[in-house]
């Protein structure tokens, strides 16, 4: 029988946000004097990560949030931009630090991550911010964003986490595997796959929840996509193209992220979101008050 999905609307979601945060901002502001800000790290001039940045940067500036760039050549040493970091980490002004990804080979990207300070680690990629997510303890670390940017979403549209079956396709250390850690903690019973996971389809098959993260296009087809089931696609590869056949996915979810416009500008919300509670933190005034 073929559904008609609702489209879960990243885009919207995100602006909704913003707007939050932009209040959070101004509050901030206006209580302490001080501008929350997010510097920005960029090692080479890959286009894509160029263009990711100067988009995190405007997103900044529409909520009332200051911004600093940092920029560094592709012949960057580890050292150097460790030490680029760790000044930025010691900066009183700065709240929250982006280091874009991925990083030049040469270049021990775990090693610039860990030189990020914990309270700094908006993006959620140091060890302290996946363990804190790992044993669910609020208020220490930050989550990463793309999963917690799909979490916000999930909540958005009143989605039944709790007893549900997810199955997380990918294991990337800031992406599949807190995702399934997320999951984990609202209750849902987690499968963790990848691409060499051997009876895929039929796991797909059982999931209420299906994230797929494993970065190669229209990696999952329609056909293992269980009726009803909640198909989150966080895969961007050329073209616009997603890690799910859209077209055929659409006919057996229930409800769908679209590639572009679905969990993409959520990332980047939750990215700007986690800056202004950091800034917030770091002054000991609750982000919610």
């Amino acid at each position: 029988m073929t559904m008609t999905a609702t489209i879960l609307d990243g885009t919207e979601t995100a602006r909704e946000l913003a707007e939050r945060t932009a209040r959070r901002v101004k509050s901030l502001s206006d209580r302490t004097g001080q501008t929350p800000c997010l510097a920005t790290v960029l090692v080479g001039e890959d286009p894509a990560s160029v263009t990711y940045v100067r988009m995190k940067r405007r997103r900044c500036e529409a909520v009332g949030m200051r911004s600093i760039k940092v920029e560094l050549p592709d012949t960057t040493t580890t050292k150097q931009l460790v030490d680029q970091i760790t000044t930025l980490s010691n900066d009183d002004s700065v709240d929250g630090i982006l280091l874009q990804h991925p990083v030049p080979k040469q270049i021990d990207e775990r090693a610039a991550f860990e030189a990020i300070a914990p309270q700094k680690d908006v993006d959620g990629v140091t060890l302290h911010s996946f363990g804190a997510t790992s044993l669910g303890l609020a208020g220490s670390g930050y989550g990463s964003c793309t999963p917690a940017g799909i979490m916000h979403l999930l909540k958005a549209y009143d989605v039944t986490i709790a007893g549900a079956h997810a199955l997380v396709i990918g294991r990337s250390p800031i992406l599949g595997k807190p995702m399934a850690m997320m999951l984990l903690a609202a209750d849902a019973t987690v499968t963790i796959a990848h691409s060499k996971t051997q009876g895929l389809g039929e796991l797909a098959k059982q999931a209420d929840i299906l994230v797929a993260a494993v970065g190669r296009p229209r990696f999952v087809p329609g056909e293992w996509v269980k009726h009803g089931a909640v198909v989150i696609d966080a895969g961007y590869n050329p073209g616009n193209v997603g890690d799910v056949d859209f077209e055929s996915a659409i006919e057996h979810a229930s409800m769908i992220t679209p590639v572009p416009g679905g969990v993409g500008p959520m990332t980047i919300a939750t990215l700007i979101d986690q800056t202004a509670i950091a800034a917030a933190r770091r002054r000991g005034i609750d982000p919610d008050g």
